[in-house]
């Protein structure tokens, strides 16, 4: 009698466990998403702000289920989006804070951020240790998933080896005679990365190149007058630079004057948002990156032309430049992994959207995934984005991968545009899985039997 008593209450607790489980997900009203990204400062015009922009554009048109396959449905799942923005200036420091702040007092369910790969280098610990779902949308560094393993941490777009293999290979491909190379980038994590993996890069397509200067300004030096000399006197064929926000802007300003490009050619592997910001600064057969099929290198696509209504119609009529891109990768990308661990919930064979009965079912905000679920679901997936198709598989499956694409600069009528575009595929100038970005470079690209 006793044991068939205790057999009862058991299936009686585990039955209110289970209903109110079922409540709770019931009870859920949003996803509370804190995204970090620059709102003051000098990374703020070229990036933070164009980030920023697309970001609510992206929530705002998702919410109502306007944009177009496969990501109809409403917000996450048919949860709405709500949006808790943080400013990304101050420092790794601040920024850990900052992080902690938005997990344990304002309680979101994610976070999507982090342009500076010193910030992403930071918080990328944190997020393991209060176990919160991170994306990072930007920061070029390699460093982030090659000398660290996580469960947490995602980044949805491409590291910077990419940028710095590609630009050795436009290189090699339109300037053959090239042999003086040189560089100046920021003395942190990215840039020295971006030159280390440029140098290997090069030197491993062309031996006989000769590297006659690297300059490493402090990140935020603002006053290049030394660097820009010490270029001058080496007598470059090529300039390399991953610059970027402020620091590029200065650098240009003070560089054109002194007509430092006249027989050199400049490489910039994150210029393209520069392309809007500085017309008639920007020299003639400027090679240009943008850090992926992003901007003016973006397929045409249903979902390129999303972003660009959208974020025009918020943007005064501006076209999103690579960090609108890299944030569309980023939310879409949650999105595509939310609504799949949901599918797995409800018995969907199907891909989201694709069928009336799924949308209805998300809609309804039904059963939304656990945190675990819908990482699970991101491992090494794949999601199309306004850049094309994203692919998780490096880092354990929380690395993306993408192909990328290069051009030169040309100034026409006000306006600089872009010729002489080739376009690289993600095996041609990314590390294979497992593999660190320097031994891959400096094995001549080996990718294996």
């Amino acid at each position: 009698m006793l044991r068939s008593i205790l057999r009862s209450a058991v299936v009686c607790c585990s039955l209110l466990a289970s209903l109110s489980t079922g409540a709770l997900a019931a009870q859920k009203t949003s996803v509370k998403v804190g995204f970090v990204t620059f709102l003051s400062g000098p990374a703020a015009g070229p990036f933070g702000v164009p980030a920023k922009l697309a970001a609510e554009a992206i929530v705002d048109s998702l919410n109502r289920g306007e944009a177009p396959a496969p990501y109809q449905i409403k917000g996450f799942g048919g949860l709405p989006i709500e949006l808790v923005i943080v400013d990304e200036a101050g420092g790794a420091s601040k920024q850990v804070a900052e992080f902690r702040t938005l997990v344990q007092r304002q309680d979101v369910d994610l976070v999507i951020g982090y342009i500076g790969s010193g910030d992403c280098l930071a918080v990328a610990p944190i997020a393991e240790e209060v176990k919160r779902l991170t994306v990072l949308f930007d920061c070029g560094t390699p460093r982030i998933f090659e000398e660290g393993s996580y469960k947490y941490v995602f980044r949805t777009r491409p590291h910077a080896t990419m940028d710095a293999v590609a630009a050795a290979l436009y290189l090699r491909d339109t300037h053959p005679t090239a042999r003086r190379i040189a560089g100046i980038n920021q003395n942190y994590a990215y840039g020295q990365d971006s030159w280390n993996d440029f140098e290997a890069s090069i030197k491993a397509l062309n031996p006989d190149v000769d590297i006659v200067t690297s300059q490493m300004p402090k990140f935020g030096a603002g006053q290049y007058g030394s660097e820009i000399s010490a270029l001058f006197a080496a007598r470059p064929d090529v300039i390399h630079s991953s610059l970027w926000g402020g620091d590029l802007e200065a650098f240009m300003l003070q560089a054109q004057p002194r007509n430092l490009f006249r027989k050199s050619t400049l490489v910039l592997v994150a210029g393209e948002p520069y392309l809007h910001r500085l017309p008639g600064k920007i020299p003639d057969g400027t090679i240009v990156g943008a850090r992926g099929t992003n901007g003016v290198y973006a397929p045409d696509s249903p979902l390129k032309k999303w972003l660009v209504d959208i974020y025009k119609t918020r943007a005064d009529g501006l076209a999103p430049n690579y960090p609108a891109y890299s944030v569309a990768e980023a939310f879409l990308g949650v999105k595509a992994a939310w609504e799949k661990a949901i599918g797995k919930k409800i018995g969907s064979a199907i891909p989201m959207g694709a069928a009336k009965n799924v949308k209805e079912e998300m809609d309804k905000a039904y059963a939304p995934p656990t945190q675990d679920e819908v990482i699970a679901a991101f491992e090494h997936s794949t999601f199309e984005s306004p850049s094309g198709k994203v692919q998780m598989s490096l880092g354990n499956g929380h690395q993306a991968v993408t192909g990328t694409a290069y051009g030169a600069t040309h100034f026409v009528d006000g306006v600089v545009k872009v010729e002489k575009i080739r376009y690289y595929k993600a095996d041609e100038v990314t590390p294979p899985a497992g593999v660190k970005s320097l031994d891959w470079i400096r094995s001549g690209f080996k990718r294996g039997n």
